[in-house]
Parts: structure tokens; sequence; C-alpha cells
């Protein structure tokens, strides 16, 4: 399953908003299903509507004591968080709401996402759970070089593979050049297993073209998606790791994604000093409907 910008006529009782996040301009971005009820549906129900969106994500919040009790689903699977899907769950809210800082209860930890309306376009911004990065196994690395025919010459030694974790986790490969990161292709069932196994949510591949812009491309095979065209958690993720790395100590990092999709996607990060803290994800946010 790929994510596309599709329309479907479900048959979900409850309304569905899709929106792109992290857009370029009119184009591009990743497609989020949003629905926001008064109570949420029993999981079953969630992750039924979720594989009928057939996006990446869908987030469902309702209202609950002040802030929104918020859920995530893959077609395949419930994920703890999703950055994507809560930069359009943030623009919902602004659109329903009015611009405004929304708190988000998730099930394991509480977050913040603010949305405004900028003229006709939606922006969105999250503060992601805290951070934390250690090294990966040899053995990890192996596997995952073997997943998607890279060799160890692939990788930059500047930035050693890591598992990275800003409210869901990663593991992070960071490759020499631009050219070996267009060429990624992998198995999906054997990409599933592997981040299942590891209990992964993706696999980041990132290039740095200098110390504050990166390209990056995600596979998504645990949630049954072949590849994500922007993803927030990992944006949060790798920002905690490059802080954790001493790439830099704070500031603003941009990602590039989905190029090689066809849907080019823009995130940008902000980075404050403290080891382990919050990372600012933000970007640009278009209507599917």
């Amino acid at each position: 399953m790929t994510t596309t910008e599709h329309r479907v006529a479900l048959s979900s009782p409850f309304p569905v908003e899709r929106l792109a996040s992290f857009a370029d301009g009119n184009a591009g971005g990743n497609p989020a299903g949003v629905v926001i009820c008064e109570a949420l549906p029993d999981a079953a129900a969630m992750q039924a509507i979720a594989a009928e969106v057939g996006y990446s994500e869908t987030a469902f919040a309702a209202p609950l004591d002040g802030t929104w009790r918020v859920r995530y689903f893959a077609p395949e699977i419930e994920v703890p968080f999703c950055g994507h899907a809560t930069i359009a769950l943030g623009a919902a809210l602004a659109r329903r709401e009015g611009d405004g800082l929304f708190h988000l209860r998730l099930n394991q930890v509480e977050i913040t996402v603010e949305g405004r309306r900028d003229g006709a376009t939606l922006v969105a911004a999250l503060q992601s759970p805290p951070t934390h990065s250690e090294p990966a196994p040899p053995d990890l690395v192996r596997d995952a070089l073997v997943l998607f025919g890279y060799t160890q010459a692939d990788l930059d030694p500047r930035l050693p593979p890591a598992i990275a974790e800003g409210g869901a986790k990663h593991l992070v490969l960071a490759l020499a050049t631009r050219t070996r990161l267009s060429e990624m292709h992998y198995d999906l069932d054997v990409g599933r297993e592997l981040m299942l196994a590891h209990g992964f949510a993706t696999i980041a591949l990132v290039y740095a073209e200098h110390q504050r812009l990166f390209h990056a491309r995600n596979p998504f095979a645990a949630g049954g998606v072949y590849e994500d065209p922007a993803t927030g958690a990992a944006a949060a993720a790798l920002a905690g790791y490059l802080r954790d790395a001493r790439w830099l100590r704070d500031g603003a990092v941009d990602i590039i994604q989905g190029e090689d999709m066809g849907m080019p996607s823009r995130i940008h990060m902000e980075i404050p000093p403290e080891m382990g803290s919050s990372i600012r994800v933000s970007g640009a946010v278009r209507s599917l409907d």
C-alpha cells in the first residue's frame, strides 16, 4: 500500500477531514485523515476507519477535560505518535475552533499543537515528546543495510547509525550521498518484519546537504506503507539525535522529503539546547477535501 491523495466513499459514520501536512506551496505534503468527534470510537472501529481511509495515518481526537484525547492509526496498526497527523489535526482544530494552542493527551504523553490560518494557508507547529537517542547495535545495522542493499561504505561516518525517539522509535541511517538516498528500495514484507521486531515506527534514511539542511526518505513498512512523503515524528527524533551527537547545539534545521515520490515536502525543526527536550516541528498544511 502506498500513500496517495485519494478520496473514497467511506462507510464510517464519522466525518473524515483530509489534509496534507508539510506541503510545499500548493503541492506535496503527506496526506492524513483527521476525525474530530465528541467521543472516540473503540479501537477496532478506529483501525477499520484508518484502513478504509488508506493514508499512512489517521488522527482521532475528542474533547476531554480541557484537552483533546488523541489516538493515531495506520492502515494496519496503532502508533503512539504521528507528527504529520498531529500537524493536520492542528490545522483542522484551527479551522474548527479558531487559531490557537491545543493541548493533546496521547496514549503515553501530553503534547501541544498550534494551528493558525495565514490568509488562505494553514500552518501548524507541534511540540514533540522528549527525545532520546543511542547507538544502533551492529547486528541491527547489518540487517538494515542488507534490507536496502547498502554497505558500510554508503554511510556517512559523521553521523553513526542510531536509534532515535521523539514520541516514536526510529532507526536513523545517514547516507554519504544523495544518489544512494534516491536509489532506496526494499522488500515491504521483510521491512515490516524488521521494523515490528524492533518496535520502529519508521527507518529514517537521511542525507546531510549541509549542517542545517537534510534530505530524507522514511519507509513505514510497520504500518503497511512503503514510504512516507513527510514524517514529523521521525523529524523530531532526528533533531534530538543531531543534538545528542553534537552535530549542532541548537537552532533550526530543515528537511526536504518526498521529492523521490513526486510529493515534495518541507519540514522545519527548532532545536533548543537542553538535552532531551522537546523539538518544535512545523510546516504548511493544504486541504485535500
